[in-house]
């Protein structure tokens, strides 16, 4: 059994399940040729080795036989290395003994990648410090967005954390303010949840803390990410931050935006930021080097066009036609002539010989989107023409040489199709020599703000106008929903704003109602409309009573953060101490922050 074969045979080639359903965390496995995805249980161990009792099986000389151990208990999760031979890498660095996982981390045994997802909704508190550090960071970010404040992220990466953290610590604090939060995500990343900094005064502390860190000799390097243009969700913050912190150069600090990878493929961008996503299209260059065909799975919408273009675009037939077929949008008849081609006279309406696309397709690639929707006979005729390199067109006899590399794709499990007789084991083994399994857009919200804006920018420059303002608030509702439809359905949303809002920003009102979650509600109209148009009232809370409660939080966390040194927890929130003292009480914040 080859390595591809192995992996499959141990791992679901289906994409996870839509969103809303129980916990739900996930392996995406990536070898040399193929990408799997392994669901993890709510509770229980997952074995990664070389021998059969391993339920991921890796078929590579780097993987002992009980190479690592995935253990989850009620969603917490945790990896161990099993004293194998050649050690695991955890997000670059040796793993040593266990450490807690969560969304974006991966795991290396030798050049095969385990990258871990979590359902974001459904995450649960890791050990103390990194559960307390997601925890506060999730209420700064629901802070941030409800009152469209600003919040800084910043991941520090040590080259050698130290043993004794006390003195690192310390350092920490005189760097830091005290509302800031600090704490370890991993053994080797320490992260910062900075409220009221926007990315550029983020960048200035990270470089405060960096300097304090490089006084007690250690090397630093940093990433920072800003909410909500990196992202809405605590996880994805957290994320992007750390991918700016790997793309920096030793010493120096990175912006989450431009971690982010723009990709130009057959004419397309494509937008790559979320950690699966970049080692996907690793492997997508990797296979593009080969001979392999490859199919392509995941969601309506999720961008198996884009891998498929990508494999063409780096392969050295990308000066070759690349040739696209819906399989699922011809009649079987016509979808044959389209394939194969057809001679004169082979039906009505054939009044000259047509080669098909396998024809056209000469030196290049031939792209078959929702492969699985081929009827028998195509399948049949497809086969023959994969190992024989020959066609004979639709009224034909003789055999015309092609030559073409083939890339599928489909949105079905196709080894349930196999299973149920409605397409050939034998195309499949021909078909799937490599395996790209590509995660929905909501398992990738690192990259659902960027593609939003770069969509909405595409589509006002398309219908001619001025570029529209993304707001905080509509961003934060587009992160909570699910995108059935994923990235082909953002884009659809995109551009109906860009077509029908009149106004400069796009605002949660202009949402469909399927991602708001209730009935939009319109803009009030304009003064000259005032007095005959009467539209319902947005709901809101009063912005009194809004800041009211942002200002009693603020000078708790500082009394907190004085230990209720009054006059120091003033001068904190540069209040004057008189005011600050009568809000006390107004605030019934008279006891907070001293001891006993």
């Amino acid at each position: 059994m080859d390595e591809v074969e192995r992996l499959n045979a141990t791992c679901s080639l289906a994409p996870p399940a839509a969103a809303g359903g129980e916990f739900r965390s996930y392996l995406l496995v990536v070898t040399g040729t193929s990408s799997a995805i392994v669901p993890l249980p709510r509770n229980g161990s997952v074995l990664i080795g070389r021998g059969p009792e391993a339920d991921i099986r890796l078929a590579s000389d780097a993987a002992s036989r009980r190479h690592a151990r995935v253990t989850v208990v009620e969603g917490e999760l945790e990896v161990a290395d099993l004293d194998s031979h050649n050690g695991t890498r955890l997000n670059g660095a040796p793993l040593l003994g266990a450490s807690p996982l969560r969304s974006g981390d991966a795991l290396a045994i030798g050049d095969i990648v385990l990258v871990l997802h979590v359902d974001p909704a459904r995450v649960a508190l890791g050990p103390v410090d990194a559960g307390l550090l997601r925890a506060r960071l999730a209420g700064e970010v629901e802070r941030a967005l409800g009152f469209e404040r600003s919040l800084a992220v910043i991941a520090v990466a040590i080259a050698t954390p130290p043993r004794d953290r006390r003195a690192l610590h310390a350092a920490l604090g005189a760097a830091l303010r005290p509302f800031d939060v600090a704490g370890w995500v991993d053994a080797s990343h320490l992260v910062v949840a900075a409220p009221e900094l926007d990315a550029e005064r983020g960048e200035a502390l990270a470089e405060a803390v960096m300097e304090a860190l490089a006084g007690l000799g250690l090397a630093t390097r940093a990433g920072v990410a800003d909410c909500p243009t990196d992202g809405c969700q605590a996880d994805a913050l957290l994320e992007a931050a750390r991918a700016a912190a790997s793309e920096a150069a030793a010493g120096a600090c990175a912006r989450a935006t431009g971690a982010a990878h723009a990709l130009v493929v057959g004419g397309r961008p494509v937008v790559i930021a979320d950690p699966a996503m970049v080692r996907l299209y690793e492997l997508v260059r990797r296979l593009a080097a080969s001979t392999l065909s490859v199919v392509v799975t995941g969601e309506t919408g999720a961008g198996k066009e884009h891998v498929a273009h990508a494999v063409h675009h780096f392969s050295s037939r990308r000066a070759g036609p690349f040739v696209t077929l819906n399989c699922a949008a011809l009649p079987e008849g016509l979808l044959e002539s389209e394939l194969f081609g057809h001679e004169r006279g082979a039906f009505t309406g054939a009044v000259v010989a047509k080669p098909g696309l396998l024809e056209v397709a000469r030196g290049g690639t031939v792209f078959l989107d929702e492969v699985g929707e081929l009827p028998a006979a195509a399948q049949a005729k497809l086969l023959r023409a994969v190992e024989t390199r020959r066609v004979t067109r639709v009224g034909g006899l003789a055999e015309h040489e092609v030559d073409f590399r083939l890339v599928a794709a489909t949105h079905r499990d196709l080894d349930a199709e196999v299973a149920a007789g409605r397409f050939r084991r034998d195309l499949l083994f021909r078909l799937g020599q490599a395996v790209v399994v590509i995660p929905p857009l909501r398992d990738r919200p690192r990259e659902l703000a960027l593609l939003a804006r770069r969509f909405l920018e595409a589509a006002c420059e398309a219908a001619g106008r001025a570029p529209m303002l993304l707001s905080t608030s509509a961003l934060h509702k587009l992160a909570r929903y699910p995108w059935p439809g994923n990235v082909r359905e953002l884009k659809n949303v995109m551009e109906v704003a860009a077509a029908t809002i009149p106004e400069a920003a796009l605002e949660p009102w202009h949402l469909p109602d399927r991602i708001t979650g209730a009935r939009g509600e319109p803009p009030a109209p304009p003064a000259a409309a005032a007095a005959t148009v009467d539209p319902a009232p947005r709901t809101f809370l009063p912005l009194a009573d809004e800041l009211r409660d942002l200002e009693r939080r603020r000078m708790g966390e500082a009394l907190v953060a004085t230990r209720g040194n009054r006059t120091r927890a003033a001068e904190l929130l540069q209040m004057p101490l008189r005011t600050f003292l009568l809000r006390i009480k107004q605030h019934g914040l008279t006891d907070v922050g001293r001891p006993g």
